[in-house]
């Protein structure tokens, strides 16, 4: 049996309405009621976003609002209007974390489960799992502490986007790979990847500390 046609999905619309990139268009031209139809589309994918990243509703209601007006001001710069739902939610990913580090300060980090195994070590296993996904065998797991985290946050600022939020997400936040590419609205072989990349780039970045 077909599913109905009448029950569209979040973030879906009937074939009738306006596209997501024309509704950004819109908004870019003053119109206000386009801008509340794409919150009307995105509203619940983007606190169950939010919620799954802090755990709380009201916060996650708060995260939400503010992730709406940060889009609506930024919506200039959006290069692919089309793209508006996966640019919103990464907007909520960003903000969500970041209001989950001021609630809770880490006063280290496990560096040696943010780096993971080291090159040479990333071999496929595990029926179709892969090693770069483990923190096992780091070498660097004995230094961490205050100092050593500092650096390793600073390493992590300078990471491409989806890299950095998908290390947090991941390694630091212990989410599911699956949650992880909900989030950032890829595959999750994207999320390894990204995962993968960001490890290298932080070795490169902390090599005088390892």
């Amino acid at each position: 049996m077909e599913p109905s046609a009448s029950d569209p999905k979040q973030g879906e619309h009937p074939p009738q309405a306006p596209t997501d990139g024309q509704l950004v268009t819109q908004s870019l031209s003053g119109n206000r009621k386009a801008f509340d139809e794409l919150i009307r589309r995105y509203q619940r994918q983007a606190v169950a976003v939010s919620y799954r990243l802090l755990g709380n509703s009201h916060d996650s209601l708060e995260v939400t609002q503010d992730a709406f007006l940060k889009a609506f001001t930024s919506l200039e710069t959006l290069q692919k209007p089309e793209a508006f739902g996966g640019w919103l939610m990464r907007i909520v990913s960003n903000l969500s974390l970041n209001y989950r580090r001021s609630r809770k300060t880490r006063t280290s980090v496990p560096l040696a489960e943010v780096l993971g195994p080291q090159a040479g070590e990333q071999t496929e296993s595990h029926g179709g799992g892969s090693e770069w996904m483990s923190a096992a065998g780091d070498p660097a797991r004995g230094l961490e502490g205050k100092e050593l985290g500092a650096k390793l946050k600073e390493a992590l600022g300078q990471l491409p986007e989806k890299q950095r939020l998908a290390i947090v997400m991941f390694t630091i936040d212990e989410m599911p790979q699956k949650q992880v590419a909900e989030a950032l609205d890829c595959s999750v072989e994207a999320v390894k990847w990204h995962v993968f990349q960001g490890r290298k780039k932080l070795r490169e970045l902390l090599k005088e500390h390892l």
